[in-house]
């Protein structure tokens, strides 16, 4: 009995003692530059505070608690857990934060893009455009050069037609064959512009009996034309010849005096059509 005495009051004894170590407080041989090299590197740190401090003993037993409770080692582990999900926090919002940087440049990117392809499509345009300005100046100063071309000569005309109507001596009817070759010549003149039509009458005979035969003959004509082709009077221009001679086709052959009546019709024109059929011809497709 005394031997199983002295046994639990030696355990009594050895719990008593782990018990006060548990209870004692920080060590005191603790290193003093601690405190200044944790504030110095405490905003190295990725959470911005002060690192993590440990203490170099535990009580009475050391480094080592045999006996250490659970509450002790919750107690030592919580702030480790704490600085654990703090970096946990700071990682999830670094990743955000990068992601967003990313997605922005992404939008500036494809915004440049977008603005690098509306400034080439509005370039090519203005080419284009500044193309068919050139190809209208052209043409307006082709026109131009035209336009004063007939302007300059718009009183210079061309003989294209002549159609000689004969007379039978002391008549100034229009005979069927006569009003044949009128009919020919004054039909494509419908619509047209820039032509004078020319009737010369020769008659037969002596003084102002052979011109006032060859205006009767001239003037038979004019009124066929006017009547039947609607040519515009001041586009005829009318003369009696009288017996004067016929102009000879060449320089070299002699004026011929005929028998019987006669009367030439010439169609003059200038370069005033060939203007007005440049300005309907149908302007090219832009």
């Amino acid at each position: 009995m005394k031997n199983r005495a002295v046994v639990a009051l030696f355990v009594a004894f050895l719990l008593t003692v782990s018990a006060l170590a548990q209870q004692s407080t920080a060590p005191a041989t603790t290193d003093q530059s601690a405190p200044a090299a944790s504030s110095s590197n405490s905003t190295d740190s990725a959470s911005g505070k002060a690192p993590l401090q440990y203490e170099t003993r535990q009580g009475f037993w050391g480094k080592v608690n045999p006996f250490a409770r659970k509450k002790y080692v919750q107690k030592q582990l919580t702030p480790i857990q704490n600085r654990v999900n703090e970096l946990d926090e700071l990682t999830a919002a670094n990743s955000k934060m990068i992601k967003d940087v990313d997605s922005r440049a992404q939008q500036g990117i494809q915004m440049a893009s977008n603005k690098a392809n509306e400034a080439d499509q509005h370039a090519v345009d203005a080419g284009n455009k500044a193309t068919a300005a050139q190809d209208t100046a052209t043409k307006a100063n082709n026109r131009l050069t035209t336009v004063e071309g007939v302007v300059s000569n718009i009183d210079q005309y061309k003989a294209t037609n002549q159609t000689e109507i004969r007379f039978r001596p002391g008549q100034s009817v229009l005979s069927q064959n006569a009003k044949t070759a009128l009919d020919q010549m004054a039909e494509p003149l419908k619509g047209q512009h820039g032509y004078i039509v020319e009737v010369q009458g020769f008659s037969s005979g002596k003084g102002q009996a052979a011109i006032g035969t060859s205006r009767k003959m001239a003037d038979a004509v004019v009124r066929y034309l006017v009547e039947n082709h609607e040519i515009p009077v001041y586009r005829i221009y009318v003369l009696g010849m009288g017996n004067a001679p016929a102009p000879a086709a060449s320089s070299e052959e002699k004026p011929k005096r005929m028998s019987g009546g006669r009367v030439e019709v010439s169609l003059l024109k200038n370069d005033l059509e060939q203007l007005a059929t440049s300005n309907t011809a149908p302007a090219p497709a832009q």
